[in-house]
């Protein structure tokens, strides 16, 4: 009989043994830390921390890394957001999303027939907007800045003229953009060859860029030789950005969207990023439902979710725009009450189809390929951003002489009234092309706090799944306790309105929760190509650490110390 209680025993130590290393922790760090798509970003803004920089130095010294380490999202031809919070519990926002150019107009993607012109939004000059990337940097540097500029942006250069090592997943990247590459420009870029694993890219007109901006300060893009590079090659291929439109492009700084989900306070990006109303939505939704009690992916958890996310795009599609152009009625879209009334429709019984779910009536008025980094410093401040050309290396337009990749983010616009973009998304009126306009954006930078302190700093590339892949990693450390590396791993789902299916990754999903799913009434996509999101978040720990969660969907990497 002993011998059998010890078989047990011996059974249930080796169980829980194994379970122990099974739980997946990602890097961990005592005081400080970044998490970007590429380890050599990560370090440089790691480094520049450890030199007694601050968040914002870090901010910078990443974002202008990632222009080099990371063509298809990284760069200075496009835009972004950021989210801040600094040690002592104030916050704000950065806007320095693409406009669109003085001469723009709703109709400049439409033929004599008034329908789309398929590519013209999305492949070429006329799909560029103005960027507005360098512009952020600065107006974050001269805010918090501390550290010389030039120490910052250094490392940028010296990656761009010393080069970088193609990764296997960037070999396979480029690879599939050569094509495009070769469409649109009038000469051999740097992009231009068959990459393999191990190859060596060196930028060194762009590294001269890099130069001038460390020279000249943002005149040094906006401004003078780098400028007169821009308009001179955007206009040889038939784009209408000018230098009047690259001269008055400024960054905006806003107030976030900020509301409570339980014990915890969420502060997102509002408009022209629709992120954080969306989030807002989304959350205050699923509220009223006891979550934690679901099981984590589950077919009830999934049916949850996508009902919540179907409702928010619907309203997206109607509602959102610019808010310097447009009214938007954001009290109202977040109000628990209409929330409570848009879910009524809700059944656990069966899907509620698309085509039954229009925007929500109000009663009155009161952005697939990005890329994101996560910054917590030693002195307690907390950065989140959001940085994009729009899809994969943007417009595939790499200015000659100058070196760097245009954003396609015109697409973003609704070229016409209820016609999808490149990522399935409708627009309505709100989000209607205008001149200097900035377009609507899915771009979700998010830091959440518990008791009036930090807690967690997150976003993630995607496109149209950027907020959702947000939403589930917020209930993955908040309803579920998961730790950041734990959560990002975690396969993922999405639904926007239209098209009227839930995307999930495969493999991911057993075949039992996808049948029942689909005898609910429930399309699902699912192919080995489908990645959703590429997560790049920190955690901070009971006892005060950080833990990385960088996503394993890409080179991603957490640095610090």
């Amino acid at each position: 009989m002993k011998k059998i209680h010890l078989l047990i025993l011996c059974t249930l130590l080796s169980i829980l043994n194994a379970c122990k290393k099974e739980k997946t922790i990602g890097v961990i760090t005592e005081k400080a830390m970044v998490v970007s798509a590429r380890e050599e970003a990560s370090k440089i803004g790691s480094d520049i921390l450890q030199k007694g920089g601050n968040a914002y130095d870090a901010m910078v010294a990443t974002h202008l890394a990632l222009a080099v380490v990371y063509p298809v999202a990284g760069n200075i031809g496009g835009g972004g957001f950021m989210v801040y919070r600094n040690n002592d519990g104030t916050k704000g926002a950065l806007d320095f999303r693409e406009k669109a150019p003085i001469t723009a107009h709703k109709d400049m993607y439409l033929d004599s027939l008034g329908n789309v012109i398929e590519n013209k939004s999305t492949l070429g000059a006329h799909a560029v907007g103005i960027p507005g990337s360098v512009a952020g940097v600065f107006e974050v540097y001269d805010k918090f800045g501390s550290l010389p500029f030039t120490a910052l942006i250094q490392p940028a250069i010296d990656l761009a003229r010393n080069g970088i090592t193609i990764t296997k997943k960037q070999a396979n990247s480029l690879n599939n953009a050569t094509e495009r590459f070769e469409k649109v420009n009038t000469y051999k870029t740097v992009f231009d060859k068959k990459w393999t694993a191990g190859d060596i890219l060196k930028q060194e007109a762009l590294a001269q860029t890099l130069e001038r901006i460390r020279d000249f300060g943002k005149d040094g893009f906006y401004k003078g030789k780098t400028a007169d590079l821009f308009v001179k090659y955007v206009t040889e291929l038939g784009g209408i950005i000018t230098h009047e439109d690259l001269e008055k492009y400024q960054a905006i700084w806003r107030t976030p969207i900020s509301f409570n989900y339980k014990d915890y306070t969420i502060t997102s990006m509002t408009l022209p990023a629709s992120g954080g109303i969306c989030l807002a939505q989304m959350l205050k939704s699923i509220a009223p439902y006891d979550v934690s009690e679901i099981e984590h992916n589950s077919t009830q958890y999934v049916q949850l979710l996508t009902e919540v996310e179907r409702r928010s795009y619907a309203d997206r599609a109607n509602y959102l725009g610019d808010i310097d152009f447009v009214k938007v009625p954001i009290d109202s879209l977040t109000d628990q009450k209409y929330l409570n009334k848009r879910m009524e429709s809700f059944s656990w019984e069966k899907a509620t189809p698309s085509s039954e779910v229009s925007h929500g009536k109000i009663l009155g008025y009161e952005s697939d390929e990005t890329t994101h980094y996560s910054i917590v410093d030693q002195f307690g401040n907390a950065v989140a951003v959001t940085t994009t050309l729009n899809t994969g290396y943007g417009s595939k337009v790499v200015v000659k002489g100058a070196g760097f990749i245009l954003n396609n983010e015109m697409d973003d616009f609704s070229s016409k009234p209820g016609v999808p973009n490149v990522y399935g998304l409708v627009g309505s009126k709100a989000n209607a092309i205008a001149p200097e306009k900035r377009m609507l954006s899915s771009m979700t930078p998010t830091i959440v706090e518990k008791d009036g302190k930090l807690k967690m700093v997150i976003g993630t590339p995607g496109g149209s799944t950027i907020i959702t892949s947000v939403l589930q990693n917020i209930l993955n450390v908040v309803e579920y306790d998961m730790g950041m590396q734990a959560s990002v791993d975690q396969p993922r789902f999405h639904h926007q309105w239209l098209p009227d299916v839930i995307r999930m990754e495969p493999n991911g999903f057993t075949k039992q929760i996808k049948s029942k799913l689909e005898s609910l009434g429930y399309e699902i996509l699912e192919r080995n190509s489908l990645i959703i999101g590429r997560v790049d978040a920190i955690l901070v720990l009971p006892n005060g650490q950080l833990e990385g969660g960088a996503d394993k969907r890409g080179d991603d990497a957490a640095v610090g110390f």
